[in-house]
């Protein structure tokens, strides 16, 4: 993303096409790298896609563009409060589910953050089982399950079961092309570079091998645009990808 530095770009972690991958996101908005690398072997582990970040900037940034099913904040952050970020998002009507997650237990802190907009809140340290349980039940019952269906003209993607249709018909692909169809359908008419989608879909640094996107979107085009119309991937020359009902060509 564009508010991405160098520095936080390295805390950045991306986990997807999983086995047991539920298609749902949590960001991690969390400055001790330690835990924030228990917390993203631990839901990785449960099959969730991770990022993390250590700034509240950019995970201000990355909760207002992108699509994200739990935020799981930090409250003292190298260069903010995660409070003001609560507010900040809750003003813009930004209503992903946040869970609470810091040192400070007081009674006061508790009350101001859920004034606030929280929707949880967990004191460290803390049992992982402890955390699981409320991570799945914010997501049970938070405003994103709408989104677990995302239709597109004629396409249709269940994110629970991973079953994609075109047309009404079936439509089988690999775990990678799933996650690069459902991350274009998250950003529908918006033009991904191929190096957000590297970021974003895949798990380890493809640094100077953008050109394995290219591969995935052709056989994804073959899969969900060959024999049907519109046609929806589009290629933005020089810019990236987009997944567009308008594009015919």
């Amino acid at each position: 993303m564009q508010h991405d530095s160098r520095e936080t770009r390295s805390l950045r972690r991306t986990v997807s096409g999983l086995p047991k991958d539920s298609g749902m996101r949590i960001l991690i908005i969390e400055d001790e790298q330690k835990l924030a690398e228990i917390l993203l072997r631990s839901l990785r582990g449960e099959g969730f896609t991770v990022d993390v970040t250590a700034t509240a900037e950019d995970g201000f940034h990355w909760a207002v563009e992108d699509h994200y099913d739990l935020v799981i904040l930090d409250l003292l952050l190298p260069d903010g409060s995660g409070t003001d970020l609560l507010r900040r998002l809750r003003q813009r009507q930004h209503k992903v589910p946040v869970l609470v997650l810091t040192a400070r237990g007081d009674l006061e802190t508790k009350v101001e953050n859920f004034e606030a907009g929280a929707d949880d809140y967990l004191t460290k340290p803390f049992a992982l089982p402890e955390l699981m349980v409320r991570v799945r039940a914010l997501m049970r019952r938070g405003p994103a399950i709408k989104d677990t269906v995302l239709r597109l003209a004629d396409l249709e993607v269940d994110r629970l079961s991973r079953q994609v249709r075109r047309a009404g018909k079936r439509v089988e692909l690999s775990p990678k092309e799933y996650s690069l169809l459902e991350y274009l359908l998250l950003n529908a008419g918006r033009v991904l570079s191929r190096s957000m989608i590297i970021d974003r879909v895949w798990d380890q640094s493809f640094e100077g091998f953008t050109n394995i996107v290219d591969v995935y979107v052709r056989q994804l085009r073959r899969k969900i645009d060959e024999g049907f119309d519109p046609k929806l991937i589009r290629t933005v020359r020089g810019l990236g990808y987009s997944i567009d009902p308008e594009h015919t060509g």
